[in-house]
C-alpha cells in the first residue's frame, strides 16, 4: 500500500484548522441574541383616527417627545414615525382630505403635510407669525367653495389660509388692531365663513367674520367685558364661546348673532358646592355641553342658550373627558372615563341627550399605571349597523392603552421614551434543584425543536422555520434566566422615567420584569407636580452572608422648583415593592453617592440642599460611625451657571438646627468667571466607582509616567458670550473656548488652554487622568475633539533604581491637594466628522481592558472609538518603539471605521444617554443607550481575550481534533509498515 503524500496531509490539516477561525462580524442570524432594540413614541398629547373602509385602521398621534407616529389600531405597532428635533416643537396635528397629516410647529411658523400611508413629507410652508404667541391649527371639515380643504393657521395678529394639497398660501391676513391676539378659529355652518376670535387687552373681545376663500373681513364686532378674561381658556363652537375669567371663579357665556355679541357671567360656585382648587375648562361641545374640572372632580354641564348652565352629572373619582365625535350629521358622542376602585368605567354619551348613556363598560387595568389623563374616542359600525366605540387612554405613567368591548386590546409602555436615570441590580443566585428558566418542553416539542435545528444546519429550512428556530434560540437561551450567571451578563436594568415610574428590564431580551409608579412622585389633588431626579443603588447585600434582597434609592422633589422639599423612596430590586418613603424637610440640589457602606451594606449618600447644608443618608448611628472618620476627606463643589461661579466646600460637624445627621459646610474657595468674556458651558468629573488598574504608564523608551488620579479633579469648559449660541451665531474672532482642570479641594487651576475660534455645544467625558471634549471650530468649519492627559511629576524620582532599592521612594506617601502638585500635561486636537449628542467611556470590572469612547452622534447612533485614536502622544512618524507601544501615526482627522458602530445599522431616536456597565468578565462591558428608543448590547473593546465567543464552533473544533487523531494513526501505521519493509530488505 502506497503511503499518502505528506503535502496532501498538511493541506487537509490546514483546511480543517481554517474552519475554526473566529468571526469578527455580526451575522444576520445573530441579531437579537446579544442585543435588543425597542421603539417608543412617548406620552401622547393629541390623536387623530383614520378608519378607512379598506386597509388597516390606524391612529396618528403627536407626543410630548416631539414624535409624530402612525399606529396600527389592531395591535399598537408603529406603521411609521418621525422624531422631530427639540428646537422645532410640534404644537398641533390634524388630518386633511383623509390622506394628509398636517402638523404645525415652531410656534406656528412651520406648516407641514405628511402622506398618511407611508409618512413621507409632501410639502412644507414657512409662515410669518409672532412666535411668542399661541398658535392654532384649524382644518375645515367640509369646504364647498374651494376645490380642496383649507388649513387655517393663526398666531398673534396673523391668520393664514393654506392649501392642504400643495401647501400654497391662499391668503394671509394681518389684523391692524394693536395688541390683538387670535385665540380661536371657529367654523361657521355656512361653509364660506369662518370666525376669528381674539383679545385686545385682557377684557376686549374681538370677533372677525372672514370669507374663507379670500380672507376678506366681512364683519368686525368688539365687546368690552366688566372683568378680565383668562385668554388661554376660550373655547368656541358654532355661534357660542365660553371663557374663564381671570380669577377662574366665573364663566362668561358668549353668543354672537348677526350684528351683536351678547354675554352672561355665571359664577361657578352657584353650580359647584364647596368650590376649592384649580378650575380648568376642559371641553365645549356642540349642542352646548361643557366639561369643567375642579381639582380632581369633573362636571358635565348643559348650556341653556345664554340664560345659564345646568349641572347634569359630576364624577368624583379621577376622570377624563374626550372631544366630541360626530357620528351622524346632527349628533355627536363623547366619552367619560373614570376610576372606580380597581377598575375603570368607560361611559359614552350623546351631546343631544346627556342624561342617557350609550355605553357603560367596566375594564380591569394595571393599578401601576396611575390615573387617566386623556381620552381619544373613535367609533365603528357593528355587523348590526349600530355604533360601537373604542378609546385610546393616556395614563399617568405615559403608557397608551386601547380599550374596546370592555377589555384592553393592547397597551404600549411609552413612559420608557422619557428615561431620566439608569442603574443596575444583580439577579438572585440560582439555588440547587430550583429551575427558574421556565424553558421546559414536553417530548414532542423537544423532538420537533431538534428536527428544526437539524434542518437549519443542513440549510433545508424555510423562512418560517428559520424564524421558529430563532424564536426557540431566544426562548431557551441562557441569557433570559432570572438568575445571575458566572460572566455577569444577566442583570436588571432599573430605569426611572419622567412620570415617576420605576421599571426593571432584563438585559437578556429587554422584557419588563416589574414596574412601580411611585405614589410620592404623583401629582397631588392641589395640583402640585413632583419631579423625579435620579436613582442609586441603596443596599447591595453580599449573597453569601446576607439574605436580604438588594434595593434602590429614588430621589425626587415635591415640586418643579429647586427649593421644593425633597422626596426619598426605597424599592426592592427584585419585586419593585416600595419598602419605605420619606418626605424631606429640606430641598435637594445635589446628590453625592459615597463609596462608603455601613454594616448592613447600605451605600452612604450625601444630599446637598439650597442652604449649603449636607445631609447623610441612611440616617442611622451605624452610617454615622462609618462616615465621621472620612468626613475630613470629603469635599463638595457646586457650579452656578447663572452667576458664573464655582465654589468648593468642606464639611463641618453640625448644622444650626438640631438634626444630628446634618452637616454645615465651609466655603474653601470660589472661582468667579468674568461674565463679559466667559460663560460656563459644562463641568464634568470622574465617576466615583471607576476602577483604575494601573497608576503608571510605561512608554516606548521604558520610561514611566505616573497618572494624576485624583478623584477631586474637575473639568470645566467656558465659552465667550457670543459663542454660547447656535453654530454660526458668532464670528471666529468673537468666539473662544477655555478648558480648565481644577482641583476641587483647593480650587487651584492645574491646567488652562484656550481654543480660539471655537464654539459650543461642548460635550466632555473624564476618565482616569484624561478628559476628552468635543466642540466646533469656526475657522476650519469642522467639529473638533480634543484630549488632555495629566501626569504626576512628583513621583518622577521613583524611576531611580537605587532609591527604590534603598527604600527612598514616595510610592506609599499620602497624596494631598494642599501641596502644589508638580504635573505634566499633554494635549492634542483632532478634526471629527460628526456633531455629538453625548459622550461616555467604557467601564470594565478591573480596568485592565483598553478604554473606548462611546460617542452618541447626531445621527442617533453610538460609535465606539478606541482611546488610542485620541492619544496626545501621536506623532506623524512614530518610532519603532512607539509603534510597538501602540502609538498610531498622527492624522489631522479621526478616522471612522463603519464596523465601529455599536448600534450597527439601527438608530436610537432622540438619543440622550449612554451607560456602560461592567460585567464579571473583564473583557466585556454592557452598553445601554436610551432616548425615545432603547438599545442594549455587549461590547468587548479589546476582543474577548479571556473567553471564547458565542460564535466559536465547537463542532468544527471536534472535527479538527478527530481529523488530527486519524492523521496521527494513519501516519503511525504507515511508519510501522515502512519500518517493517526496511527490515526485510
Amino acid at each position: 500500500m502506497a503511503p499518502p503524500p505528506r503535502h496532501l496531509l498538511l493541506l487537509l490539516l490546514a483546511f480543517l484548522a481554517s474552519l475554526a477561525t473566529l468571526a469578527d462580524a455580526v451575522y444576520e442570524d445573530q441579531v437579537g441574541l446579544a442585543d435588543w432594540h425597542q421603539r417608543y413614541i412617548g406620552k401622547v398629547k393629541q390623536a387623530v383616527y383614520h378608519s378607512q373602509k379598506s386597509g388597516r385602521r390606524r391612529v396618528v398621534v403627536l407626543t410630548e417627545e416631539n414624535v409624530i407616529a402612525s399606529l396600527d389600531l389592531r395591535s399598537g405597532d408603529i406603521f411609521w414615525r418621525h422624531v422631530i428635533e427639540k428646537n422645532d416643537p410640534v404644537d398641533q396635528l390634524s388630518l386633511s382630505l383623509g390622506k394628509y397629516v398636517v402638523t404645525l410647529s415652531s410656534g406656528g411658523s412651520i406648516l407641514r403635510a405628511w402622506n398618511l400611508p407611508d409618512g413621507q413629507m409632501i410639502w412644507e410652508t414657512n409662515l410669518q407669525v409672532a412666535k411668542s404667541s399661541k398658535s392654532l391649527l384649524h382644518v375645515l371639515s367640509n369646504n364647498k367653495v374651494a376645490k380642496d380643504n383649507l388649513v387655517f393657521v393663526s398666531a398673534g395678529q396673523w391668520i393664514y389660509a393654506v392649501s392642504s394639497i400643495d401647501g400654497v398660501i391662499s391668503w394671509g391676513k394681518e389684523f391692524s388692531l394693536d395688541g390683538l391676539e387670535i385665540k380661536q378659529v371657529v367654523q361657521s355652518p355656512e361653509n364660506d365663513i369662518i370666525y376669528a376670535v381674539g383679545l385686545s387687552g385682557s377684557s376686549k373681545l374681538n370677533l372677525y367674520q372672514l370669507n374663507a376663500k379670500t380672507g376678506e373681513i366681512v364683519k368686525h364686532i368688539q365687546e368690552s367685558f366688566p372683568s378680565a378674561i383668562c385668554g388661554e381658556t376660550i373655547l368656541g363652537s358654532h355661534n357660542m364661546l365660553v371663557a374663564l375669567d381671570e380669577t377662574r371663579s366665573g364663566l362668561f357665556l358668549i353668543e354672537f348673532n348677526g350684528e351683536r355679541i351678547s354675554y352672561k357671567k355665571v359664577h361657578i360656585s352657584d353650580l359647584v358646592q364647596d368650590l376649592s382648587g384649580t378650575v380648568k375648562l376642559l371641553q365645549l361641545m356642540p349642542n352646548g355641553v361643557i366639561a369643567l374640572q375642579v381639582s380632581s372632580t369633573v362636571f358635565v354641564l348643559k348650556l341653556k342658550g345664554i340664560d345659564g348652565l345646568e349641572l347634569i352629572q359630576s364624577f368624583e373619582q379621577p376622570a377624563a373627558v374626550s372631544d366630541a365625535l360626530a357620528i351622524t350629521e346632527k349628533d355627536e358622542a363623547f366619552a367619560i372615563v373614570q376610576h372606580v376602585g380597581s377598575e375603570i368605567e368607560f361611559v359614552v354619551k350623546l351631546t343631544s341627550d346627556v342624561t342617557n348613556e350609550v355605553i357603560r363598560e367596566k375594564i380591569n387595568i394595571d393599578q401601576h399605571r396611575g390615573n387617566i389623563q386623556k381620552v381619544f374616542l373613535n367609533n365603528y359600525i357593528r355587523t348590526d349597523k349600530s355604533h360601537g366605540f373604542r378609546a385610546l387612554l393616556v395614563m399617568e405613567d405615559h403608557s397608551l392603552l386601547l380599550v374596546q368591548q370592555g377589555a384592553v386590546v393592547w397597551n404600549r409602555e411609552d413612559g420608557l421614551a422619557s428615561i431620566v436615570d439608569v442603574t443596575t441590580s444583580e439577579l438572585p443566585v440560582e439555588k440547587d434543584g430550583v429551575s427558574v428558566a421556565n424553558v421546559e418542553h414536553n417530548l414532542f416539542e423537544w423532538l420537533k425543536g431538534h428536527m428544526l435545528k437539524l434542518k437549519g444546519t443542513l440549510m433545508l429550512a424555510s423562512a418560517d422555520e428559520l424564524a421558529a428556530i430563532q424564536a426557540m434560540r431566544l426562548k431557551s437561551s441562557e441569557k433570559n434566566k432570572m438568575t445571575r450567571d458566572h460572566n455577569g451578563f444577566r442583570k436588571l436594568l432599573i430605569v426611572l422615567t419622567k412620570a415617576g415610574k420605576v421599571i426593571a428590564l432584563h438585559t437578556g431580551d429587554g422584557r419588563i420584569i416589574w414596574s412601580n409608579l411611585l405614589q410620592s412622585l404623583r401629582a397631588s389633588k392641589s395640583g402640585e407636580m413632583p419631579s423625579a431626579l435620579s436613582l442609586y443603588q441603596w443596599q447591595v447585600p453580599h449573597h453569601r452572608v446576607m439574605h436580604e434582597n438588594p434595593s434602590i434609592l429614588i430621589v425626587g422633589r415635591s415640586g418643579a422648583d429647586s427649593a421644593a422639599p425633597g422626596l426619598l423612596s426605597v424599592l426592592d430590586s427584585y419585586s419593585g415593592d416600595e419598602l419605605t418613603s420619606l418626605r424631606l424637610d429640606h430641598s435637594v440640589v445635589q446628590i453625592i453617592p459615597l463609596t462608603l457602606k455601613d454594616s448592613s451594606e447600605h451605600r452612604l449618600q450625601l444630599i446637598f440642599d439650597s442652604h449649603s447644608n449636607a445631609y447623610l443618608y441612611p440616617r442611622s448611628p451605624d452610617a454615622m460611625n462609618v462616615f465621621l472618620p472620612e468626613m475630613s476627606n470629603t469635599y463638595l463643589y457646586t457650579v452656578d451657571t447663572e452667576k458664573n461661579v464655582i465654589r468648593g466646600y468642606s464639611l463641618q460637624k453640625s448644622c444650626d438646627n438640631s438634626d444630628e445627621y446634618c452637616f454645615s459646610t465651609k466655603e474653601l474657595w470660589s472661582i468667579v468667571f468674568p461674565s463679559d468674556t466667559e460663560r460656563i458651558a459644562i463641568s464634568e468629573t470622574r465617576k466615583m466607582n471607576e476602577v483604575v488598574h494601573a497608576q503608571a504608564k510605561i512608554i516606548a523608551d521604558q520610561d514611566v509616567m505616573y497618572k494624576y488620579l485624583s478623584k477631586n479633579l474637575i473639568f470645566v469648559a467656558t465659552l465667550s458670550p457670543k459663542a454660547a449660541g447656535e453654530i454660526g451665531s458668532a464670528a471666529p474672532e468673537e468666539a473662544w473656548l477655555v478648558a480648565y482642570l481644577i482641583d476641587a479641594v483647593t480650587g487651584r487651576i492645574l491646567h488652562r488652554v484656550t481654543h480660539h475660534g471655537a464654539q459650543g455645544p461642548v460635550h466632555a467625558v473624564v476618565s482616569e487622568n484624561w478628559v476628552v471634549y468635543h466642540y466646533f471650530n469656526l475657522r476650519a468649519h469642522r467639529f473638533e475633539m480634543a484630549v488632555i492627559e495629566i501626569y504626576d511629576q512628583s513621583r518622577a524620582d521613583n524611576k531611580d533604581v537605587m532609591k527604590l532599592i534603598l527604600g527612598k521612594h514616595n510610592l506609599s506617601a499620602p497624596i494631598t491637594s494642599y501641596t502644589r502638585p508638580e504635573v505634566m500635561v499633554k494635549s492634542q486636537s483632532y478634526f471629527f466628522t460628526f456633531s455629538v449628542k453625548t459622550i461616555a467611556v467604557t467601564q470594565t470590572a478591573k480596568g485592565i481592558t483598553n478604554k473606548q469612547l462611546l460617542i452618541g452622534t447626531i445621527g442617533d447612533q453610538v460609535l465606539a472609538l478606541d482611546k488610542r485614536f485620541v492619544d496626545p502622544r501621536r506623532s506623524v512618524n512614530p518610532t519603532q518603539q512607539e509603534k510597538e507601544e501602540g502609538i498610531i501615526p498622527l492624522t489631522d482627522a479621526l478616522s471612522i471605521i463603519p464596523t465601529s458602530y455599536v448600534t450597527h445599522s439601527l438608530q436610537v431616536e432622540a438619543l440622550r444617554g449612554i451607560v456602560s456597565i461592567p460585567s464579571k468578565l473583564e473583557s466585556t462591558t454592557l452598553i445601554f443607550t436610551y432616548g425615545v428608543d432603547l438599545f442594549y448590547t455587549q461590547l468587548a473593546p479589546s476582543r474577548t481575550y479571556d473567553s471564547l465567543t458565542d460564535e466559536f464552533s465547537y463542532a468544527l473544533l471536534l472535527i479538527t481534533i478527530v481529523a488530527l487523531i486519524a492523521a496521527i494513526v494513519v501516519t503511525w501505521i504507515w511508519s510501522e509498515k515502512k519500518e517493517l519493509r526496511d527490515k526485510w530488505r
